[in-house]
């Protein structure tokens, strides 16, 4: 699974781990993605959506049905 967030897009940021040396070496800081099912009133089905955790915040105050138009206005599958 790719650590990208379906709703905001998050993906992951890249930087250094600086040693105590200053000695520096790539990371990378992946977004909290969580694995959540979702019912979907409209369509009387689950979806199952791979989502940061600030978008599950997000889906708390704007709604499931919201969020899925989103989610598809950017063409990605639900």
């Amino acid at each position: 699974m790719s650590a990208h967030c379906q709703l905001t897009g998050a993906q992951p940021g890249f930087g250094n781990n600086v040693s105590h040396s200053h000695r520096r070496t790539s990371r990378r800081f992946d977004p909290n993605i969580q694995r959540k099912r979702y019912w979907l009133p409209s369509e009387g089905r689950h979806v199952r959506l791979a989502i940061s955790a600030r978008a599950i915040k997000t889906i708390d105050s704007i709604g499931v049905e919201a969020a899925v138009a989103r989610i598809r206005a950017r063409r990605e599958k639900v």
